[in-house]
């Protein structure tokens, strides 16, 4: 969730670094920094944005530099806890967490080293700092330092003394190196250094590397010397350019029709849908699988809880859905014959890859990953994967990775059921006519804007708002509620529409709008009951409805009509209005809707 960026070259790397922090702004942070070695070790620091850190690094140029971009974890955001941190001439950076800091930051005081932040990541650059007192050799001392840390890292050091050489080193969190003419990079996104190079290497956990102008020599965790495979970056600038939108999320939303028809390229032009669309062992893998297993975090969790609606519905099988972050400290019972499922935008989210390892410890084999990011650590820990093609996402609150995240599980139920002899060929048939159909669906969507942006001036000046689904469409309502409160900071709930009687119909009065999603489905009846209830207790309804759901508008009730109910797809062309309405909100609260408070885009750390 921060951000790393580290270059070594023959010319001035700082506009380098300022550039690779700006794209990385997405993913949230607090504070930001840069520390360069040019002659003598150098560094600047800010709590404003990059944009304020660039005039404060306006005098700087060097050829070998680190810089940051914090999302605090230890110690409030302030300039003194922001990155780079130092000890001495030596310079770090890190993303992640450092479990054991107390002890260490304990040990390194003893022997007489202040500390001046309340960061864990300060210990790391004492105790380099002291391999290197005591001897080390640089490189030695980075790969000796991390040893002694445990949990999550990926760091990036400089040193006074050694000015041509950055070593970084990775241990659960996200790094790569970027490949140049006669210069080096490193980051934690590829995003960061597409402005340099496409040609990237992915260390693996336990990786360290020592970074020169003409060379990057890498050992694993063993200490073996070894090559990574060179990767060519399929991201590109003008891929992150925000065109004739006015900021990320607005274009990501509208990007949806696209982002989804890429994701379902291979079947669109099909005429049957095969195992192999989620890796060459799939067949196998699937006719052995008894159930489903699904976890993820945040957004990626509301795809989940959708699938298990399509997956028991349509393929037979039982579907469990679990919090990555709760699922591993529980004592669940392994199921060896369960596909286990992750769903991540980014694939490095720290929960959902540690959810993963445990479930493999558990007995899980078989393992889907359904990712937006082809180098992540998710797909490379997964022996079926499903890569979603969303293209980069740059807003925190997720929009365009939600809906293609739903195609595809959209198609692993499909896959599922016709294996299983649940889906006959002309039920196949059908559902390949619609996922051909979907993206124009959900361009016709995007043109209910105008009539939610008057929704959205009514919700904006509300504190809290209740949404109501059922079924399959409860999880949309759930989405609806979370993007809300993303980036409107309104508090927003969501409820199984049946659950209003059970408690949360004492909080309906007329300061309380209700948005609830009513397609023309088997609990239309019984939603329509519910809104009655709402009504009833003078509270304020805002339905999205099916063409043919005949609910009316009238006093107390705002209908905005869907286009043609869209049957097992229905849920995904409810999710886009959801989006809409939060977006709209909170630009008019003013808020940043690409950089909410407090959240950051990819979560790195536990």
């Amino acid at each position: 969730m921060c951000g790393i960026v580290g270059a070594v070259a023959r010319r001035n790397i700082v506009p380098i670094l300022i550039e690779g922090l700006k794209r990385l702004e997405y993913r949230g942070y607090d504070s930001a920094g840069i520390a360069i070695l040019d002659g003598s070790l150098k560094r600047v620091r800010s709590t404003g944005r990059v944009a304020e850190l660039e005039k404060l690094a306006v005098n700087l140029d060097a050829p070998i530099g680190i810089a940051h971009t914090r999302w605090a974890t230890h110690g409030v955001p302030s300039e003194r806890n922001a990155h780079p941190q130092v000890s001495g001439g030596v310079s770090v950076v890190h993303n992640g967490i450092v479990e054991n800091h107390d002890e260490i930051r304990e040990a390194l005081q003893a022997q007489g080293y202040v500390f001046t932040s309340d960061t864990d990541t300060e210990v790391i650059a004492h105790l380099v700092r002291d391999k290197l007192v005591h001897g080390a050799p640089f490189y030695e001392a980075v790969c000796l330092a991390t040893e002694e840390l445990q949990g999550a890292y990926a760091i990036a050091v400089i040193n006074e003394d050694d000015p041509d050489v950055m070593v970084v080193a990775r241990h659960g969190a996200p790094l790569l190196l970027g490949l140049g003419d006669g210069e080096n990079f490193a980051a934690s996104d590829a995003s960061a250094l597409i402005q340099v190079t496409q040609r990237m290497v992915y260390l693996e956990d336990g990786d360290r590397a020592a970074v020169s102008r003409t060379a990057v020599r890498i050992v694993d965790a063993t200490g073996r010397s070894v090559e990574r495979p060179i990767q060519i970056s399929q991201l590109s600038a003008a891929s992150e350019d925000l065109g004739q939108y006015q900021n990320y999320m607005h274009k990501e939303i509208f990007e949806q029709p696209m982002a989804v028809a890429n994701t379902l390229e291979m079947v669109t032009g099909a005429s049957t849908l095969v195992p192999e669309l989620f890796g060459v062992d799939a067949d196998r893998v699937f006719g052995q699988t008894e159930s489903v297993l699904i976890l993820a975090c945040g957004t990626s969790y509301h795809a989940g809880m959708v699938a298990r609606y399509w997956l028991e519905g349509f393929a037979g099988l039982p579907c469990n859905v679990e919090i990555a972050s709760e699922y591993r400290y529980r004592e669940s019972v392994p199921n060896p014959k369960a596909l286990v499922v992750t769903i991540s935008q980014s694939g490095e989210t720290a929960d959902t890859l540690a959810a993963l390892t445990h479930a493999k410890a558990r007995g899980h084999a078989n393992s889907l990953a359904i990712c937006n990011v082809p180098e992540s650590a998710l797909i490379r820990g997964s022996s079926l994967r499903f890569l979603t093609r969303a293209g980069p996402e740059i807003g925190v609150a997720s929009t365009k990775a939600f809906t293609t995240q739903l195609a595809t599980l959209v198609l692993l139920a499909m896959v599922l059921a016709k294996q299983r002899g649940r889906l006959d060929s002309q039920q196949e048939s059908q559902i390949l006519h619609s996922l051909r159909h979907l993206p124009a669906a959900l361009s016709q969507v995007l043109g209910l804007e105008p009539q939610v942006i008057r929704w959205a001036q009514e919700l904006a000046p509300h504190h809290h708002a209740l949404f109501l689904g059922r079924g399959v469409h409860w999880p949309i309502a759930m989405e609806g509620a979370l993007k809300l409160k993303e980036i409107s900071y309104i508090h927003a709930e969501a409820y199984a529409a049946g659950e209003l009687k059970h408690g949360p119909l004492a909080l309906v009065d007329q300061d309380m709008p209700v948005f609830a999603i009513a397609p023309k489905d088997a609990l239309l009846e019984k939603l329509k009951s519910n809104l009655k209830e709402v009504s009833a207790r003078g509270g304020k309804l805002f339905v999205f409805a099916d063409q043919d759901a005949k609910i009316p508008a009238e006093s107390g009730v705002d209908v905005i009509r869907m286009p043609d109910h869209a049957g097992i797809l229905s849920p995904i062309l409810h999710t886009v209005p959801l989006q809409l309405l939060a977006y709209h909100a909170a630009l008019i609260r003013g808020n940043d809707v690409d950089k909410p408070r407090n959240l950051a885009k990819s979560v790195t750390v536990e």
